[in-house]
């Protein structure tokens, strides 16, 4: 890794390419030569257990289900949507779509009509896979109202196995012409970004951008994910693979044959974890804040909960010593911090890591911010969970933190091949083999969100001396209030929702006199809360109860601690509903569209600063 400048530049050499004329199937054929028995997926077998899928019957599969596809119709170039949610069939559907020559368009299962139609139209789609009646009668609807003349056929087993039978007829060479006819150049995928300021754009990720992220990306995070010779690494994957952060981990998990198991969503990740037992594990901050905050129900509802508190306090202290040490020249733990952390390793870090299956090394947290102070607590409970930084045009992680060398608050160093450029405006840019190939058939926002080189990110960030990145915001999100302070939201947000009882926030203020924010309450944290205390309270009820503004006016309280009398809350409003994606609040992502929720809670906003 070098630095031209702590606060200007970072980048870190590239590892290697494949040449040019090869593809992302080149790559995943030359790693199953070399361990063609290695278990890359584990599929359910009805006896509350698993079972392996090896390498080389997993490429068997893709090779016959691909020329399924050609006997369809399917060829080189075309595009094949998968149109369901994170299944081992995704995952066969997906290299076979690039073993026939194609280029695949992942669509969210949660998407509307509207969005369907979208990508449909924009993308050029022909052939989709549905998951189920109910999104096969969705796509439907959508293509005939795009004028689109759509192939469909479900993503099951059955459906799986109907494709091979269709492709029976099909000559190897004919699979192999189409396999081998992309080069690192060509589309390999049409992923769709979440759309939170406007419509969705198709971001077209290459097969060199797959292929740099599954060599150069794995060799810089070797640490966080416990690879190498020797080791069996495996992981439960259970966000939506439409996501490029997710589709982008499962391809670098099959080139370095990575153990994956699917669950549908994260409703079922608890019930899976104890008998998967995975070795590290990729979400979404959501997650670890909500295993967190049911942890201290739990504890609460025990009669533990002073126990905890004293047990998450140690843990948080434990990592900020062991970080000062690695980077301030701190002396690291006291021998009293020392032993107060044994202690409740015993009594309370044990059981955290038992309930990720027990054998969870670390955990990676991406998608959006997660609060330093929950990421120093897993640390010192000894699941360290390090955050990366990236967005679908980068083809996800662009830099990471990895356990040798992470700095908590930030987003880690450049991964191999990429280079990390701080504009004048505090702009983050970024350069390298990870940045797509522009957006789908439209040249002019392709050009404008490219600089010299450098894809033009739109969020606000710092290097530190050592060349690690720190995100401050969104360069549309800043507020200057009408006293001229530039504040920055999202540090706010982060913090704020650190509480157990709240689930999204804004904070607003632009041409204002002070500071405010919208909050959300957690409906499950909300039950739990309430029947601790004795209370039975709704949403509509707790917005305004005194006990529930009381708890919410202590986090405000803590936020305001760490900022300037310009940039504090001053009032704050809880809505008594929830943003959701089916609200239109919340992208498929589960991020939080802010123009969408100042637009529409403009006259709350309003009340909030007449109050």
């Amino acid at each position: 890794m070098t630095t031209s400048s702590p606060l200007t530049e970072s980048a870190t050499d590239l590892v290697a390419m494949p040449p040019a004329d090869s593809n992302l199937t080149d790559l995943i054929l030359a790693s199953c030569s070399e361990d063609p028995t290695a278990p890359v997926y584990a599929l359910r077998n009805g006896a509350g257990g698993w079972t392996d899928v090896r390498f080389g019957a997993f490429l068997d599969r893709v090779r016959a289900v691909a020329r399924g596809l050609i006997a369809r119709g399917v060829a080189p170039g075309d595009r094949v949507a998968i149109f369901a949610p994170t299944s081992y069939e995704w995952a066969v559907l997906d290299q076979a779509v690039w073993f026939a020559g194609a280029v695949s368009v992942p669509i969210y299962e949660t998407s509307s009509e509207s969005q369907v139609r979208h990508i449909l139209a924009d993308s050029g789609t022909r052939v989709l896979a549905h998951a189920d009646d109910t999104l096969g009668d969705l796509a439907r609807a959508a293509a005939t109202s795009a004028d689109v003349e759509l192939d469909l056929f479900p993503l099951s087993e059955a459906g799986l196995a109907a494709l091979e039978e269709d492709g029976a007829a099909v000559a190897p060479e004919d699979l192999e012409a189409a396999r081998a006819r992309p080069s690192l150049a060509d589309p390999a995928s049409i992923v769709y970004t979440s759309g939170t300021t406007g419509s969705p754009k198709g971001a077209i990720i290459t097969h060199g951008n797959f292929a740099a992220a599954a060599i150069n990306e794995l060799h810089f995070a070797r640490d966080v994910v416990q690879w190498g010779p020797g080791l069996h690494s495996r992981t439960l994957m259970f966000l939506p693979l439409a996501h490029v952060l997710a589709h982008a981990v499962q391809v670098i998990c099959l080139y370095a044959r990575i153990q994956v198991a699917h669950a549908p969503s994260p409703a079922t990740l608890m019930q899976d974890l104890p008998s998967y037992r995975p070795t590290w594990l990729l979400a979404v901050p959501r997650v670890f804040e909500k295993l967190e905050a049911g942890v201290a129900a739990n504890a609460e509802r025990a009669g533990t909960g002073r126990i905890y508190a004293a047990a998450k306090q140690t843990a948080i202290a434990f990592s900020e010593a062991e970080e000062a040490r690695a980077y301030d020249g701190g002396p690291g733990p006291s021998r009293a911090l020392r032993a107060r952390h044994a202690l409740f390793d015993r009594l309370v870090y044990r059981k955290i890591r038992q309930a990720l299956g027990g054998e969870v090394v670390s955990c990676v947290s991406g998608a959006s911010a997660l609060s330093s102070e929950l990421v120093h607590f897993f640390r010192g409970v000894g699941v360290p969970i390090v955050e990366g930084y990236g967005l679908t045009e980068t083809t996800a992680p662009a830099t990471v933190n990895i356990p040798a060398a992470m700095r908590v608050g930030t987003v880690g160093l450049p991964v191999p091949g990429v280079t990390v450029r701080i504009a004048e405006d505090g702009e983050i840019l970024l350069s390298g083999p990870v940045v797509f190939g522009g957006y789908h058939e439209q040249p002019e926002a392709s050009a404008a969100v490219m600089e010299d080189g450098f894809f033009r990110t739109g969020d606000l960030g710092s290097l530190d001396e050592h060349g690690f990145l720190r995100i401050t915001g969104r360069k549309k999100d800043i507020i200057v209030t009408a006293g001229g302070k530039n504040v920055y939201p999202a540090p706010m947000e982060e913090k704020l929702r650190e509480h157990r009882l709240v689930g999204h926030v804004v904070v607003v203020g632009d041409d204002r006199p002070f500071v405010g924010a919208l909050l959300t309450l957690d409906p499950d944290e909300l039950k739990r809360w309430s029947m601790d205390r004795e209370l039975d309270l709704t949403l509509e009820e707790a917005a305004t109860h005194p006990a529930v503004l009381a708890a919410i006016q202590e986090q405000v309280d803590a936020v305001n601690a760490g900022v300037s009398r310009a940039e504090s809350i001053r009032r704050f409003l809880i809505l008594d509903h929830e943003l959701t994606e089916a609200s239109g609040h919340m992208t498929q992502s589960q991020k939080l569209k802010r123009s969408q929720v100042l637009a529409d809670y403009a006259a709350d906003i309003e009340a909030l600063y007449r109050r």
